[in-house]
């Protein structure tokens, strides 16, 4: 076999003397149950086991047996059974004596998901030895035995609180396997929890996590025995000794008794500021508070009397019985028009919910097809001395090597041409590509990517926006908007306050990574590239230049995407340049799917963002005058940096006038991936300066910040620091409509209450307005072409210039199509966006795409209309077919094109004149949010969003949006969090660490409304629709 391969032999034993034989012949073979953790290890540590064993049939291994005392489960039970069989025995023997394998079961329903549950198995949870095991502090808690069995049936006995030895380090010896674990049934006076604390809910690995038991003398409630065992607080699976041997004959109950117990564990398990995973202070607070829980549950379930147990239900997790959560969507029925503005599913929906829908990497292999990886730089900042491709390409497999002197055209790309395609003397990030790979297959060229030898001379770095501000370290632009006296205003204000607001970076998390497939057409340097990408043009035009040839040349394919949010409008391009340059050297098709790691260390993210204000404000809190320094973290090059700080500047006013303003935006340099578009491009940033601002105001004024916002709200015809009239002004409207529908007083009232009385949780309300303005930063961006095809059968093909990224966008223009030509949807078809039937088309970004794309769809079809009419007067009762099929035989042009460019569009950010955006798309919001003061973990109750986005094309579609775009800014602001490691490496790379919202995130309650019934003045848009 060949040596590199990850596993050279493989063994299935189906009893346990099989096994252990191997074991003896084979000591270090790897054993493989749920491939749960031998996965990750080999998919993301790059591991490789040579030998590997099977123990999923073994009998032995699968044995549930009960005693008087004690239950032995076998080791290679899976998850899922081992929780059913703990919810028997709860049932059969009553909570009394069951309490550990009640514990058991609680974590078990936040361990991951349903399919590790299916094949994971109670021995790898604990011969991993995972410090931040969910079961093993448990396990450990219950005073449990691991039972190892070796050659010749030797049985060896091992309690779980010796069985781990250091990180990842167990008692097990080489030809041991763990055979069964041994649980002891609980005895009266008992009680034993267990507590988790992550990032998100569910499916996570805990930040920390415990098992929490004492048995009491129920005459004196003395504490005869005591194990407080916690992860996630060292290297292993901990015991709190301290306050072990403390709760030990002390009464439990007794208010000092819990003081002492409190600073034991606090004393004991107090983190070091750079222990791993970080968090060191916050990982100490909740190791005492579970136990301060733990104490407060078992006072009440031993009834004793104390103040604690008084706020027992407080101690609850209110996650762990769940009702399901409820939603309401609510918009008018659409009767003036047949198709537009109906709630049309998705047209892809149901292949994509049954896996038919193909994404790029589902593309069959073309013949010849090469795989490409990516050699990746370690280091935030470094030159390069040399590189080395020798020993990749002494591999198997492995046909080429390409480095920036292999560029034939140039290499410099993005819209300020600062950034190379491949690096030629210096890299700026940790993880920039440096080098590509082709080999025959996917794990050869990331094998071979990894053998490449690069020699680095590291540089200095600067890694965060307060470094990059305090070095100089900036681009040269500068964004400014300047209205009225701010110094006399802030002189003549009655109270002005300074201070910082700060919000960090998101990944995109697009479902479908990164992708790329470029096919060389065999003749000439002709290509086609099919590309995961929101910017066909782009891509078109960048990889074109990259080889020196005309941009006729080159095809840019577009089916769908698995999401995009942003992420694939530029960053995409450089992806497809790589795999276009590959096929222009080898003649060969080149394919690359970028792992989620890879994707996350290479791409940009949304940007983080540093707000420095003076504030001033009169006694009742009007808003007087803002002097703000914006700075966002661009990363090592422009990207579209500059564009995303002129919507921050432009929407740090959100929807509050300000008579005098000063606002000034810099983008900072720093050697981080250069950040890119993301949902909301900025907008988002700019409104969370101003309102953690509002927020600070409001404190110190003593005052609702809800009511900061109602005074300073803009009214009709108000004018933004941008100089632009706000027409068709319906914040203050809907601020009414939702504040009565939502019942937003009552339920003010209530969550006072509700704080009043409550000491550990405490609940939120939030009552928030936004306005988003419509229209690219870049004038000639705001255009959209169309072309259109009626075929002599009737049906009807369809190409634009927008890409379809699961947001609907191909079934909306469809809409437009059918209502237009007055044809059923079904007669309407659209491919793929594709440069050869869409040329120089925009990206579909900036919420745009709709207006930009639609407008030309119909400008096209009416085009068709105009011209079949007189054959559809004339045949009135014929089917289309045949009035298509006679106008071709009497050559009439079934085919045309339609472009439309938003008018009026231009700002001068020299002279803060102009028209900076078409529209407002508008929206309130109100949120309820409940947060246990203990741990930090908050439960989303209720929300409430109503829109304004106009006369919707299609209503249930932009729903779906708005509730998309939720729960993506929920993550940002709650459980998204990106960490890097102090030279520049990313550390969160993956769902392991970087956590998206799930299932139990989302509002208990969420109710999302249209505005309805209000007319628009000035909104010339298609169909008078807002993007969303």
């Amino acid at each position: 076999s060949n040596p590199a391969s990850w596993c050279q032999q493989f063994y299935r034993p189906l009893t346990l003397d099989d096994l252990l034989a191997v074991l003896q012949q084979h000591p270090q073979a790897k054993l493989v149950a749920g491939n749960s953790e031998v996965g990750v290890e080999m998919r993301l540590k790059k591991a490789k086991f040579p030998v590997q064993v099977y123990i999923g049939d073994i009998p032995d291994l699968q044995l549930i047996t009960e005693s008087p005392d004690h239950v032995t489960f076998g080791a290679n039970i899976t998850l899922e059974r081992f929780a059913r069989t703990l919810d028997g025995l709860v049932s059969a023997h009553g909570v009394e004596r069951t309490q550990s394998f009640a514990a058991l079961r609680d974590n078990l329903r936040f361990f991951a998901g349903n399919q590790i549950r299916n094949v994971a198995t109670i021995a790898g949870n604990i011969a991993t030895a995972s410090p931040i095991s969910d079961l093993n502090p448990v396990f450990m808690a219950a005073g449990a035995t691991v039972v190892l069995a070796s050659a010749g049936g030797g049985r060896r006995r091992v309690p779980m609180s010796e069985f781990f030895l250091g990180y990842r380090r167990t008692a097990m010896q080489p030809s041991e396997v763990i055979y069964a674990v041994s649980v002891p049934f609980t005895a009266d006076g008992e009680i034993v929890r267990a507590f988790k604390q992550a990032k998100r809910r569910d499916d996570d690995i805990a930040i920390v996590t415990c098992g929490l038991r004492v048995r009491l003398n129920r005459q004196t409630n003395a504490v005869e025995e005591a194990a407080f065992a916690y992860g996630g607080m060292a290297p292993t699976t901990v015991l709190a000794t301290k306050a072990m041997e403390c709760a030990v004959g002390g009464v439990w109950g007794e208010p000092k008794l819990l003081n002492q117990l409190l600073q034991a564990v606090q004393e004991q398990l107090r983190l070091d500021f750079a222990v791993p995973g970080g968090m060191a202070e916050y990982r100490t607070t909740l190791a005492i508070s579970f136990l301060y829980k733990f104490w407060a549950l078992s006072c009440r379930a031993l009834q004793i009397d104390c103040l604690e147990a008084s706020a027992a239900d407080e101690m609850q997790d209110d996650a762990a019985e769940r009702v399901l959560c409820k939603g309401k969507q609510e918009y008018a029925s659409v009767t003036d028009r047949a198709i537009v503005g109906k709630g049309v599913a998705h047209l892809s929906a149901l292949r994509q919910t049954t896996g038919e829908a193909r994404y790029i990497d589902d593309m069959p292999a073309v013949a010849g097809e090469l795989y490409m990886a990516l050699v990746l730089s370690p280091h935030a900042h470094a030159r390069i001395v040399s590189v080395d491709a020798e020993p990749a390409l002494s591999i198997a497999g492995v046909h080429r090597v390409l480095t920036a002197r292999d560029v034939p055209g140039t290499n410099l790309w993005n819209i300020f041409h600062d950034e190379e395609i491949l690096p030629t003397d210096e890299v700026h990030y940790a993880g920039q590509p440096v080098a590509l790979v082709l080999a025959d297959t996917q794990r050869v060229a990331q094998e071979a990517a990894r053998a490449v030898q690069v020699v680095y001379d590291e540089l200095p770095a600067v890694l965060t926006v307060r470094d990059a501000v305090a070095q100089g370290s900036l681009f040269a632009e500068e964004r400014v908007l300047r209205n009225g006296d701010v110094d006399a205003a802030l002189a003549q204000s009655d109270c002005v306050l300074s201070g910082e607001s700060y919000c960090g970076a998101q990944e995109h998390f697009y479902l479908e990574t990164m992708a790329s497939i470029t096919v060389p057409k065999g003749e000439g340097d002709e290509f086609d590239i099919y590309a995961s990408t929101q910017n066909p043009t782009e891509t078109q035009m960048v990889c074109a230049e990259v080889l020196g040839i005309p941009a006729s040349q080159v095809v840019c394919h577009v089916k769908r995407m698995g999401g995009g949010f942003g992420g694939k409008e530029s960053r995409s391009v450089l992806l497809a340049a790589f795999t276009t340059l590959a096929a222009y050297h080898t003649n060969k098709p080149v394919r690359i799917m970028l792992d989620r790691d890879e994707d996350m260390r290479t791409s940009g993210q949304r940007h983080p963002f540093l707000g420095r204000w003076t504030v001033g404000v009169s006694r009742d809190g009007r808003i007087q005058a803002l002097r703000m320094q914006v700075y966002s973290n661009g990363g090592f090059s422009h990207d579209l940096s500059i564009g995303v700080l002129e919507r921050a500047v432009s929407h740090v006013d959100n929807c509050y006038r300000i008579p005098a303003t000063e606002i000034v935006g810099r983008v900072c340099r720093t050697n981080t991936q250069s950040n890119t578009a993301f949902r909301s491009f900025g907008g988002c940033q700019g409104m969370f300066l101003l309102e953690s601002m509002l927020c600070e105001v409001a404190d110190h004024l003593g005052k609702s910040v809800e009511d900061l916002r109602a005074l300073n709200m803009y009214r009709a015809n108000d004018v933004t620091p941008f100089s632009q009239k706000l027409d068709d002004w319906n914040v203050p409207l809907m601020w009414d409509q939702l504040s009565t529908s939502a019942q937003y007083a009552e339920r003010r009232k209530a969550v006072d209450e509700f704080n009043g009385k409550s000491r550990f949780r405490k609940r939120g309300l939030a009552l928030l307005p936004t306005k988003f303005g419509i229209s690219f930063g870049v004038k000639h961006l705001n255009q959209g072409m169309a072309l259109v095809h009626i075929y002599m059968d009737g049906s009807v093909l369809v190409a634009h210039g927008g890409t379809e990224m699961g947001q609907g966008l191909h079934t909306k223009m469809a809409q437009i199509a059918a209502e237009t030509l007055d044809l059923p949807l079904s007669s309407i078809f659209i491919s793929e966006t594709a440069t050869n039937t869409a040329a120089n088309t925009s990206p579909t970004a900036a919420s745009a795409s709709s207006d930009l794309n639609g407008y030309a769809v119909y400008n096209a079809c009416k085009t068709l209309a105009d011209r079949l009419r007189p054959y559809r007067e004339r045949m009135s009762a014929e089917p289309f077919a045949k009035i298509a099929r006679t106008a071709y035989l009497d050559r009439c042009s079934l085919t045309a094109a339609g472009h439309y460019a938003t008018p009026d569009i231009g700002f001068d950010w020299q002279k803060n004149q102009g028209q900076l955006y078409f529209y407002f798309t508008q929206g309130v919001a109100i949120a309820e949010v409940e947060l246990d003061t203990l741990t930090g973990a908050h439960t989303t109750h209720r929300v409430d969003i109503m829109m304004d986005v106009g006369k919707s094309l299609n209503k249930a579609l932009d729903i779906g949006q708005i509730e998309g775009a939720f729960a993506q800014g929920q993550g940002w602001t709650t459980s998204e969090e990106f960490l890097y490691f102090p030279k520049g490496p990313l550390f969160t790379q993956g769902p392991g660490n970087y956590k998206i919202p799930s299932a139990l995130d989302i509002p208990r309650d969420f109710r999302v409304s249209l505005l309805e019934g209000v007319e628009y003045k000035t909104l010339r848009t298609i169909y008078s629709s807002k993007g969303i």
